[in-house]
């Protein structure tokens, strides 16, 4: 590898066909990170939330259950609606856009849960499975490439050592 980064031996190049396919894992590695690390962003604009949530994931633990935003704001009005009075019109009417606040954060919650298990999932197994097949294989493509070049440069230099055996006899 050295010899070659210097210019001393010959490198054995790869089909195009397969530097055009690592060069398509490379992307596609590339690009699956980013849309993973959008998509958590975008479902949990939190950091420090999202970093709780990465720790007890690590931990193989279940991080514990809160009210997203939605959830706590319609809980607040209900909370108020009823305080005021639920047959008074403000307070029927905090009582009913704090219900539907409810059922939006409960909607929000499983789209965050779903969108997680249908969609970062995969994508989290192609990075930490799939390419990282892809990258083992290509480092030991490499190795091989790398064996196959010492050889074909000790060969070569056998050849010459032995034509000049055979001027000088």
């Amino acid at each position: 590898f050295t010899e070659e980064k210097l210019g001393q031996a010959e490198k054995t190049e790869l089909d195009a066909h397969l530097e055009n396919l690592l060069s398509k894992a490379e992307y596609t590695k590339l690009w699956t990170e980013k849309i993973m690390k959008q998509t958590e962003v975008l479902l949990q604009p939190n950091p420090n939330a999202r970093i709780e949530e990465f720790v007890y994931e690590k931990l193989d633990r279940k991080a514990p259950s809160r009210m997203n935003n939605p959830e706590l704001l319609g809980q607040y009005m209900i909370d108020a609606g009823n305080e005021f009075g639920p047959g008074t019109a403000y307070g029927n009417a905090l009582i009913k856009c704090g219900e539907t606040q409810k059922r939006i954060g409960t909607a929000d919650r499983e789209l965050i849960q779903t969108s997680a298990i249908n969609f970062l999932t995969p994508l989290r197994n192609f990075i930490e499975g799939d390419y990282k097949t892809i990258t083992k294989e290509r480092k030991l493509l490499q190795n091989k490439r790398l064996d196959l070049d010492a050889a074909k440069t000790r060969l070569k230099k056998a050849k010459v050592a032995e034509a000049r055996a055979a001027v000088s006899k």
